[in-house]
């Protein structure tokens, strides 16, 4: 999957931070709700507007800056 095909950074919305295309729902905000304990169908019922697809992006924009983080030893 595709982040980018799902995931946008606007600095016109939000203050930029990464949200889903078409909403103003950021994907701090679902991923932190994943965090919780809310399942994907939880997520789906109450944000009607998003997708499966859309919480994988969320997942895997996540994913991708945590790879990319680089920790150095003190």
């Amino acid at each position: 999957m595709n982040w980018q095909d799902r995931v946008v950074i606007d600095p016109a919305i939000l203050v930029g931070k990464p949200v889903v295309r078409g909403s103003r729902l950021a994907v701090e905000f679902i991923v932190d709700l994943l965090a919780q304990g809310w399942s994907q169908e939880d997520i789906l019922r109450n944000y009607p507007g998003l997708t499966h697809e859309d919480i994988a992006a969320c997942l895997a924009y996540a994913s991708s800056l945590l790879k990319a983080e680089k920790v150095y030893p003190l």
